[in-house]
């Protein structure tokens, strides 16, 4: 048992036999053993040098071993759910060496990548998606005569996602050749082991038990009753130990609990389940962060950490940082959610099981009665708070926008349809760094601008984020507040709360000739970019109703250029509604939209993220001084108009 992260490579001879070419099918079960206390200890080790997830990692060291020991990969597929537990799958297919690269530019991703290794069957960021796309791959080898085993292996608190919940009701119906393995660790499924549980699950996986249930099953069917009565003493035995009777009824054979860190144990049942038809459920527990005793004690808590610095040696300097060290703005939604729950009691929170990342433990502690957390059922969660505001709450759903899509229909139907007062605090907006574009928010002001009755806000700094979301709050009908990743420029948060005029923009910056609508946290480079070209900066504040009046106020003043800027796509977002507005009105002047191109953008760190698509200062100066010098076509364009 550790207690402490390594800092020099551990001894890893079997590990590295495994990486350069041997199969673990190759060794026996002492060899196994110890190949998974080199997997753990590595595993330690190199997130140590690069920060990432590895709670859910430690966890799955002996699944994983089990599973590259006894099935054919990659020609058999394993599909993880999330990725958050995919280190050791990563370290143990061919990309040990890579480690120090994961989640930096260039390097590995943090989860699965098709385009990365074939051992990736199926890329993942957002959960509860293995089971279906497991089940689609096994009828894809039905359908083309291939014998391939397919495995997805989904956790406790994924499994809670409707999406998985569909593929497990659609399996029972088409019933594929494939496995389910649920992850246990105890984190969203209550307790029901023992010693009676443990002795029939492997009961259950015996070799015998099963043949004897499939030869009972053909000669019992011929009298019906007789078969009747013997599925459900089998059902009722079941239930009383395990909770397996509900994947019973979808049509699964199911197998369990078994102990996920009895490694020969693990691989006797998967072996004896190998070759078994139809759609088989294996029920495991785990220990998240299992070998670790700080992450054992403190499961939330060591879900990911941070690269480990090495202690410097001897008396060193005082350091003065440059960047502002404010709070996070998911700490800036939480501490408004608490101020504004103590004024209003009709406030209720609500999230899809991202209390902590959003910023909801103080609001979670101090108003129990008034928190819901809804596990992952991004549906539910909007639909949930449509129904609390038609009956006089007002609810607040904190979010991040990557998850907010997978609720999109019932943002339209359900809430902005009916005009419902719902406010949404959208986390996570914009690009978001080393999670990459599995987790950027890069679509939300596209998507929701076309919606509705829907208002849409975008701060530029912590404090008016607090005043933008009272302001949502205070609004009669759904708002939607976004607001990005980490901390914002170090604006001083004002306690009191201000309600802010929907629609109405701030300019922040007087210049000439060119003016710069920001929308959204690029403010800082704007202005540093406005500066060097004596242009005007406009804090928009408001995606939708946007700020008409002060765009032809602009072009009163005979501006020659507009240029929009955002943390979000440029197809379909703000500045999209620039430019429409602009046609409506027949009116003719430069335009310029920056934003995020048509693409998805890799892992790598914010500021290098920005680089790349030119929302640096320097990018965002080079792009407008680019085109200035294209300005004298719409003059040209305004003398043929007559305009």
């Amino acid at each position: 048992m550790l207690s402490e992260i390594p800092i020099s490579p551990p001894e890893t001879p079997l590990l590295n036999r495994i990486n350069q070419g041997d199969s673990p099918q190759a060794l026996n079960t002492e060899q196994l053993l110890q190949l998974s206390e080199e997997l753990r200890s590595f595993l330690l080790y190199s997130v140590g040098q690069t920060g990432g997830h590895f709670g859910a990692g430690l966890g799955v060291v002996e699944l994983t071993v089990a599973l590259h020991r006894v099935y054919n990969t990659p020609h058999d597929r394993i599909v993880w759910d999330v990725g958050h537990q995919t280190y050791p799958h990563k370290i143990l297919t061919g990309r040990m060496q890579e480690m120090h690269s994961v989640r930096k530019a260039g390097g590995l991703a943090g989860f699965p990548k098709r385009t990365e290794s074939d051992y990736d069957t199926f890329g993942v960021g957002h959960s509860s998606t293995s089971i279906s796309a497991a089940m689609g791959m096994a009828l894809a080898a039905r359908h083309q005569g291939i014998n391939r085993k397919v495995i997805a292996v989904i956790g406790d608190g994924a499994i809670t996602g409707g999406m998985a919940i569909e593929a497990l009701a659609h399996a029972g119906h088409v019933r594929p050749n494939m496995l389910v393995i649920l992850n246990d660790n105890q984190m969203s499924i209550g307790h029901n082991t023992g010693g009676l549980a443990t002795y029939f699950a492997k009961i259950w996986a015996s070799k015998f038990y099963i043949t004897m249930r499939e030869g009972s099953k053909k000669v019992l069917e011929k009298i019906r009753p007789a078969w009747e009565l013997a599925k459900r003493t089998e059902e009722h035995m079941k239930g009383m130990v395990a909770p397996g009777t509900l994947f019973e009824e979808l049509g699964f054979h199911y197998i369990g609990p078994l102990d996920g860190h009895d490694l020969p144990g693990l691989i006797n049942t998967l072996e004896n389940m190998k070759d078994l038809e139809g759609p088989q459920f294996l029920h495991i527990r785990t220990m998240k962060g299992k070998g670790f005793l700080p992450a054992e004690q403190d499961p939330v808590g060591y879900h990911a950490i941070n690269k480990i610095e090495p202690k410097p040696k001897g008396p060193q300097p005082a350091v003065v940082s440059s960047k502002p060290s404010g709070p996070k703005y998911q700490d800036v939604f939480g501490r408004w959610l608490c101020d504004m729950a103590k004024r209003d009691n009709r406030l209720v929170g609500i999230t899809p099981a991202m209390c902590e990342g959003s910023g909801m433990v103080e609001f979670a502690e101090r108003f129990p009665e008034r928190y819901f957390d809804v596990a992952i059922a991004e549906q539910h969660a909007l639909t949930l708070a449509a129904g609390m505001a038609c009956d006089g709450l007002k609810p607040v759903v904190a979010i991040y926008s990557t998850f907010l899509q997978r609720g999109y229909d019932q943002l339209i139907h359900d809430i902005a349809l009916q005009n419902l007062d719902v406010t949404f605090g959208i986390d996570r907006a914009g690009l978001v760094g080393q999670d990459g574009p599995t987790h950027h928010g890069a679509f939300d002001l596209s998507y929701m601008r076309c919606i509705p009755n829907l208002v849409i806000g975008a701060p530029s700094d912590e404090n008016e984020c607090r005043q933008m979301l009272y302001s949502a709050f205070q609004h009669d009908g759904p708002a939607a507040i976004r607001y990005p990743r980490g901390t914002g420029p170090g604006a001083v948060i004002a306690d009191d709360m201000t309600q802010l005029k929907i629609g109405k923009a701030v300019e922040v910056l007087r210049g000439q000739r060119v003016a710069i609508l920001n929308f959204g946290t690029l403010l800082p480079q704007a202005m540093s970019a406005a500066k060097r070209l004596n242009a005007s900066v406009v804090d928009m504040r408001w995606v939708k109703p946007m700020d008409t009046k002060t765009i032809e106020t602009l072009l009163a003043d005979g501006y020659d250029l507009l240029v929009t800027l955002e943390d979000n796509a440029i197809r379909g977002g703000a500045g999209s509604c620039v430019n429409e507005y602009l046609v409506e009105q027949h009116l003719v002047v430069g335009v310029l939209n920056l934003g995020i191109p048509d693409a998805f953008i890799e892992h790598g760190s914010p500021e290098e993220q920005h680089e790349w698509i030119g929302l640096d200062s320097l990018g965002i100066e080079s792009a407008i001084r680019a085109k200035l010098g294209t300005i004298p076509a719409y003059a040209s364009a305004k003398e043929q108009l007559g305009l």
